[in-house]
């Protein structure tokens, strides 16, 4: 039970981090384009995709297309870290780094709220789910 309300709490956490950084994409728009600027990056056409890997992950329609959102979103957080670290701005690479661990909380207790398991989630066995 702990590892349900644990894939549930990390999952609007890491939902929530996304949506709130789309929705100042588009809200502040020219703080975000100065921001990325800094970095060397230009990456206005993020929003959908800020917006939809939260909303396939929290749907979950399709469990292959669940597991490649929480990939998109893996490579995101990573290298928005490593674009702040490389600029020497640690402090704008927390985000990433509570995304990234909210993202792998989300991802290993996945199997044990859901009732269609993913192949490459912790805790399955073929195709049942391991008792743990």
């Amino acid at each position: 039970m702990t590892a349900i309300y644990t894939y549930w709490i990390s999952t609007a956490l890491l939902s929530l981090l996304y949506f709130a950084s789309a929705f100042m994409y588009v809200t502040k728009a020219g703080f975000v384009r100065t921001a990325q600027a800094q970095l060397g990056y230009s990456a206005a056409h993020l929003v959908p995709f800020k917006l939809l890997g939260p909303a396939v992950i929290i749907w979950r329609f399709n469990v292959a297309l669940s597991d490649l959102a929480y990939a998109g979103m893996l490579y995101h957080l990573i290298l928005s870290g490593m674009a702040h670290l490389g600029v020497r701005k640690p402090k704008g690479a927390i985000p990433a780094f509570v995304g990234l661990c909210l993202l792998a909380i989300s991802f290993s207790t996945q199997n044990a709220a859901r009732h269609i398991p993913s192949a490459y989630a912790p805790g399955v066995i073929g195709n049942q789910i391991s008792a743990e």
